[in-house]
């Protein structure tokens, strides 16, 4: 794992940036913030960017929603440790979009989004809770991972970012 600080110049230019909190219970023995826990923040940020989308889980479990997923893949590349309990960030972006599937990728980040501690991408599944079976998509999902959509990689900023 490389110390060094993984630093853009503009980090957003695509997706979104959601604020999060680490908490002091959050850290290891050895002060760090646990690695699980970095996955956890990136599904708090999705799930709070879904909220502010008007996707919101209404506790009916037996109904279809686009809330209903499951997770079929999570990597995690963790860069530099956070240290510190306080306030940090979750760049969030859409890879991937099919009829039943999601790829997002995520960035654990300062702030102001300039210093990466990790990055990865998650894929997920929209399933029939009744079915038990994949899904499609809402409209309505589709047109916000379109809007989070991260540009061909050579339009991008981390496109040059090397681990």
């Amino acid at each position: 794992m490389s110390v060094e600080t993984l630093r853009s110049a503009d980090p957003v230019t695509y997706g979104q940036l959601v604020p999060v909190t680490v908490f002091f219970d959050d850290l290891d023995p050895l002060g760090m913030l646990h690695n699980s826990h970095y996955p956890v923040l990136a599904e708090r940020a999705w799930a709070e960017l879904g909220r502010r989308n008007g996707f919101v889980l209404d506790g009916n479990w037996t109904a279809p929603s686009d809330t209903c997923i499951v997770a079929k893949e999570l990597k995690v590349s963790y860069e530099r440790p956070i240290m510190l309990p306080g306030d940090y960030a979750v760049h969030l972006w859409t890879e991937k979009i099919g009829r039943t599937f999601l790829t997002y990728g995520f960035r654990i980040c300062a702030a102001d989004g300039t210093e990466t501690y990790a990055h990865g991408h998650r894929v997920v599944v929209r399933i029939d809770p009744q079915a038990q079976r994949p899904a499609p998509w809402s409209d309505r999902a589709r047109a916000m991972a379109v809007d989070l959509l991260r540009p061909s990689e050579d339009e991008t900023p981390e496109a040059g970012i090397t681990v």
